[in-house]
Protein backbone atom coordinates (compact mmCIF):
# COMPACT_ATOMS: atom_id res chain seq x y z
CA UNK A 1 0.00 0.00 0.00
CA UNK A 2 1.33 3.56 -1.22
CA UNK A 3 2.63 5.76 1.61
CA UNK A 4 0.12 8.98 0.88
CA UNK A 5 -2.77 6.53 1.10
CA UNK A 6 -1.11 5.09 4.26
CA UNK A 7 -1.46 8.40 5.58
CA UNK A 8 -4.50 9.44 5.09
CA UNK A 9 -5.90 6.08 6.48
CA UNK A 10 -3.99 6.91 9.48
CA UNK A 11 -4.73 10.57 9.80
CA UNK A 12 -8.64 9.52 9.23
CA UNK A 13 -7.91 6.75 12.26
CA UNK A 14 -6.31 8.48 14.47
CA UNK A 15 -9.20 11.27 14.69
CA UNK A 16 -11.63 8.81 15.13
CA UNK A 17 -9.97 6.87 18.00
CA UNK A 18 -9.11 10.21 19.69
CA UNK A 19 -12.73 10.86 19.46
CA UNK A 20 -13.45 7.29 20.40
CA UNK A 21 -10.65 7.45 24.02
CA UNK A 22 -12.01 10.73 25.01
CA UNK A 23 -15.41 9.61 25.16
CA UNK A 24 -14.73 6.23 26.67
CA UNK A 25 -12.88 8.04 29.33
CA UNK A 26 -15.24 10.20 30.17
CA UNK A 27 -17.62 7.86 30.80
CA UNK A 28 -15.59 4.75 32.59
CA UNK A 29 -12.79 7.18 33.55
CA UNK A 30 -10.15 5.06 32.26
CA UNK A 31 -8.57 4.94 28.62
CA UNK A 32 -9.00 2.11 26.93
CA UNK A 33 -6.71 -0.52 26.38
CA UNK A 34 -5.27 0.19 22.47
CA UNK A 35 -5.00 -3.22 21.32
CA UNK A 36 -4.99 -5.19 18.28
CA UNK A 37 -8.28 -6.72 17.16
CA UNK A 38 -9.53 -10.17 17.85
CA UNK A 39 -7.61 -12.73 14.98
CA UNK A 40 -4.76 -13.67 14.24
CA UNK A 41 -1.85 -11.16 14.03
CA UNK A 42 -0.21 -10.61 10.75
CA UNK A 43 1.10 -8.14 8.33
CA UNK A 44 2.02 -6.78 4.76
CA UNK A 45 4.84 -5.16 3.77
CA UNK A 46 6.76 -3.83 0.52
CA UNK A 47 9.70 -2.05 -0.87
CA UNK A 48 9.21 0.72 2.09
CA UNK A 49 10.49 -1.72 4.58
CA UNK A 50 13.20 -3.03 2.75
CA UNK A 51 15.04 -6.44 4.53
CA UNK A 52 12.13 -7.32 6.90
CA UNK A 53 13.48 -9.10 10.16
CA UNK A 54 10.95 -11.88 9.64
CA UNK A 55 12.62 -14.24 13.07
CA UNK A 56 11.72 -10.86 15.10
CA UNK A 57 8.37 -10.39 13.67
CA UNK A 58 7.65 -14.03 14.40
CA UNK A 59 8.75 -13.90 17.93
CA UNK A 60 6.40 -10.84 18.21
CA UNK A 61 3.28 -13.02 17.32
CA UNK A 62 2.89 -12.66 13.24
CA UNK A 63 1.93 -15.41 11.61
CA UNK A 64 0.84 -14.67 8.36
CA UNK A 65 2.28 -11.78 5.80
CA UNK A 66 1.15 -10.49 2.58
CA UNK A 67 4.43 -8.69 0.52
CA UNK A 68 3.81 -6.15 -2.48
CA UNK A 69 4.80 -8.07 -5.53
CA UNK A 70 4.20 -5.41 -8.12
CA UNK A 71 2.13 -2.68 -9.41
CA UNK A 72 0.94 -2.15 -12.93
CA UNK A 73 2.95 -3.66 -15.68
CA UNK A 74 6.17 -1.53 -14.95
CA UNK A 75 7.61 -2.53 -11.20
CA UNK A 76 8.80 -5.21 -9.04
CA UNK A 77 9.21 -4.87 -5.42
CA UNK A 78 13.38 -5.03 -5.59
CA UNK A 79 13.03 -6.44 -1.84
CA UNK A 80 10.38 -9.18 -2.98
CA UNK A 81 12.46 -12.28 -2.54
CA UNK A 82 13.83 -11.25 0.37
CA UNK A 83 10.51 -10.38 1.70
CA UNK A 84 8.31 -13.46 0.44
CA UNK A 85 10.70 -15.88 1.24
CA UNK A 86 11.83 -14.71 4.44
CA UNK A 87 8.28 -14.46 5.92
CA UNK A 88 7.96 -18.61 4.24
CA UNK A 89 11.16 -19.41 6.03
CA UNK A 90 9.90 -18.55 9.67
CA UNK A 91 6.90 -20.19 9.72
CA UNK A 92 4.56 -17.56 8.30
CA UNK A 93 1.77 -18.40 5.61
CA UNK A 94 2.73 -15.52 3.00
CA UNK A 95 1.33 -14.08 0.00
CA UNK A 96 1.59 -11.44 -2.65
CA UNK A 97 -0.20 -8.72 -3.56
CA UNK A 98 -0.75 -6.78 -6.55
CA UNK A 99 -1.44 -2.77 -6.56
CA UNK A 100 -3.44 -1.87 -9.50
CA UNK A 101 -3.09 0.83 -11.99
CA UNK A 102 -6.56 0.73 -14.22
CA UNK A 103 -5.54 3.60 -15.89
CA UNK A 104 -2.79 1.73 -18.02
CA UNK A 105 -3.17 -1.27 -18.86
CA UNK A 106 -6.37 -4.17 -18.30
CA UNK A 107 -7.22 -6.23 -15.43
CA UNK A 108 -6.20 -9.45 -17.37
CA UNK A 109 -2.90 -7.29 -18.92
CA UNK A 110 -1.87 -7.04 -15.12
CA UNK A 111 -2.96 -10.13 -13.85
CA UNK A 112 -0.87 -11.90 -16.03
CA UNK A 113 2.11 -9.52 -15.19
CA UNK A 114 1.37 -10.32 -11.71
CA UNK A 115 1.65 -13.92 -11.64
CA UNK A 116 4.69 -13.97 -13.94
CA UNK A 117 6.47 -12.15 -11.17
CA UNK A 118 5.69 -13.61 -8.06
CA UNK A 119 1.79 -13.85 -7.89
CA UNK A 120 1.53 -17.11 -8.55
CA UNK A 121 0.08 -19.74 -5.93
CA UNK A 122 0.76 -23.05 -5.11
CA UNK A 123 -0.95 -25.88 -2.77
CA UNK A 124 1.57 -26.27 -0.38
CA UNK A 125 -0.55 -25.03 2.76
CA UNK A 126 1.75 -21.96 3.19
CA UNK A 127 0.32 -20.04 0.27
CA UNK A 128 -2.34 -17.62 -0.09
CA UNK A 129 -4.26 -16.90 -2.91
CA UNK A 130 -2.92 -13.51 -4.26
CA UNK A 131 -4.06 -10.12 -3.40
CA UNK A 132 -5.93 -7.50 -6.02
CA UNK A 133 -4.76 -3.81 -3.81
CA UNK A 134 -7.40 -1.69 -5.63
CA UNK A 135 -7.71 1.67 -4.06
CA UNK A 136 -7.25 5.35 -3.95
CA UNK A 137 -4.97 6.55 -6.86
CA UNK A 138 -1.76 8.35 -5.89
CA UNK A 139 -1.36 9.71 -8.85
CA UNK A 140 -4.00 11.41 -9.68
CA UNK A 141 -8.35 10.83 -9.91
CA UNK A 142 -9.19 8.59 -7.38
CA UNK A 143 -10.99 6.40 -9.57
CA UNK A 144 -8.21 6.11 -12.02
CA UNK A 145 -10.44 7.97 -14.94
CA UNK A 146 -12.81 5.33 -15.16
CA UNK A 147 -16.53 4.98 -14.87
CA UNK A 148 -18.25 2.63 -11.87
CA UNK A 149 -19.07 0.41 -14.81
CA UNK A 150 -15.35 0.42 -15.96
CA UNK A 151 -13.89 -0.40 -12.78
CA UNK A 152 -15.66 -3.53 -12.38
CA UNK A 153 -15.32 -4.60 -15.64
CA UNK A 154 -11.54 -3.59 -15.23
CA UNK A 155 -11.92 -5.89 -11.35
CA UNK A 156 -13.70 -8.36 -13.24
CA UNK A 157 -11.06 -8.88 -16.11
CA UNK A 158 -8.31 -9.01 -13.42
CA UNK A 159 -9.47 -11.86 -10.97
CA UNK A 160 -10.96 -13.76 -13.82
CA UNK A 161 -7.77 -13.69 -15.74
CA UNK A 162 -5.92 -14.75 -12.17
CA UNK A 163 -8.55 -17.94 -11.57
CA UNK A 164 -7.91 -18.96 -14.97
CA UNK A 165 -3.79 -18.83 -14.48
CA UNK A 166 -3.86 -20.35 -10.55
CA UNK A 167 -7.37 -21.90 -9.63
CA UNK A 168 -7.44 -19.27 -7.25
CA UNK A 169 -9.63 -16.42 -6.80
CA UNK A 170 -7.91 -13.34 -5.97
CA UNK A 171 -8.32 -11.78 -2.34
CA UNK A 172 -9.44 -8.12 -3.04
CA UNK A 173 -8.13 -5.45 -0.96
CA UNK A 174 -10.02 -2.06 -0.73
CA UNK A 175 -11.35 0.11 1.63
CA UNK A 176 -15.39 1.16 2.05
CA UNK A 177 -15.48 4.33 0.84
CA UNK A 178 -13.31 3.79 -2.48
CA UNK A 179 -15.32 0.91 -2.87
CA UNK A 180 -18.40 2.87 -3.18
CA UNK A 181 -17.41 5.37 -5.11
CA UNK A 182 -15.70 3.97 -7.61
CA UNK A 183 -17.41 0.91 -8.23
CA UNK A 184 -20.88 1.83 -7.35
CA UNK A 185 -20.49 -0.44 -4.28
CA UNK A 186 -21.35 -3.97 -6.41
CA UNK A 187 -21.38 -6.82 -4.98
CA UNK A 188 -20.59 -8.98 -7.95
CA UNK A 189 -17.16 -10.38 -6.50
CA UNK A 190 -18.15 -11.08 -2.86
CA UNK A 191 -19.19 -14.41 -3.56
CA UNK A 192 -15.75 -15.70 -4.50
CA UNK A 193 -13.17 -13.14 -3.50
CA UNK A 194 -11.92 -12.86 0.12
CA UNK A 195 -12.41 -9.38 1.15
CA UNK A 196 -9.10 -7.60 2.67
CA UNK A 197 -10.41 -4.70 4.72
CA UNK A 198 -8.81 -1.42 4.85
CA UNK A 199 -9.86 0.80 8.11
CA UNK A 200 -7.51 2.18 10.83
CA UNK A 201 -10.30 2.56 13.77
CA UNK A 202 -11.22 0.70 16.48
CA UNK A 203 -13.93 -0.92 14.46
CA UNK A 204 -13.86 -2.31 10.65
CA UNK A 205 -17.22 -0.36 10.29
CA UNK A 206 -19.78 -0.93 7.27
CA UNK A 207 -18.08 -3.46 4.81
CA UNK A 208 -18.86 -2.80 1.01
CA UNK A 209 -22.09 -4.56 -0.67
CA UNK A 210 -22.10 -8.62 -0.44
CA UNK A 211 -19.58 -9.41 1.97
CA UNK A 212 -21.23 -10.66 5.64
CA UNK A 213 -17.57 -10.50 6.97
CA UNK A 214 -14.15 -9.83 5.98
CA UNK A 215 -11.44 -12.05 5.82
CA UNK A 216 -8.24 -9.68 6.33
CA UNK A 217 -8.33 -6.23 8.49
CA UNK A 218 -5.45 -4.08 7.77
CA UNK A 219 -6.42 -1.90 11.19
CA UNK A 220 -2.96 0.14 11.61
CA UNK A 221 -0.10 1.31 9.20
CA UNK A 222 2.51 0.81 12.22
CA UNK A 223 2.64 -1.18 15.57
CA UNK A 224 4.51 -4.21 16.87
CA UNK A 225 5.18 -5.89 13.29
CA UNK A 226 7.30 -3.88 10.13
CA UNK A 227 4.66 -2.31 7.68
CA UNK A 228 0.84 -2.24 8.03
CA UNK A 229 -0.77 -4.37 10.88
CA UNK A 230 -3.67 -7.23 9.92
CA UNK A 231 -5.29 -9.54 11.55
CA UNK A 232 -6.84 -12.56 9.61
CA UNK A 233 -10.75 -13.15 10.80
CA UNK A 234 -10.50 -16.62 12.36
CA UNK A 235 -7.88 -19.37 13.69
CA UNK A 236 -3.86 -20.72 12.21
CA UNK A 237 -6.35 -23.71 11.16
CA UNK A 238 -8.79 -21.74 9.28
CA UNK A 239 -6.38 -19.92 7.50
CA UNK A 240 -4.36 -22.96 6.65
CA UNK A 241 -7.92 -23.89 4.60
CA UNK A 242 -7.60 -21.19 2.40
CA UNK A 243 -3.79 -21.24 1.79
CA UNK A 244 -4.72 -25.17 0.99
CA UNK A 245 -8.43 -24.16 -0.74
CA UNK A 246 -9.71 -26.75 1.34
CA UNK A 247 -7.45 -29.75 3.24
CA UNK A 248 -4.16 -29.96 1.91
Amino acid sequence: MHESIRSALRAAGAALLATVTVAAATLSGTAPASAAPAGLPGMDVSSHQGNVNWSGAWANGARFAYVKATEGTYYTNPYFAQQYNGSYDVGMIRGSYHFARPDTTSGAVQANYFVDHGGGWSKDGRTLPGALDIEYNPYGATCYGLSQASMRSWIASFVNQYYSRTGRWATIYTTTDWWSTCTGNTSQFAANNPLWIARYSSSVGTLPAGWGTYSFWQWSSSGVFPGDQNVWNGSLDRLRVLACNGPC
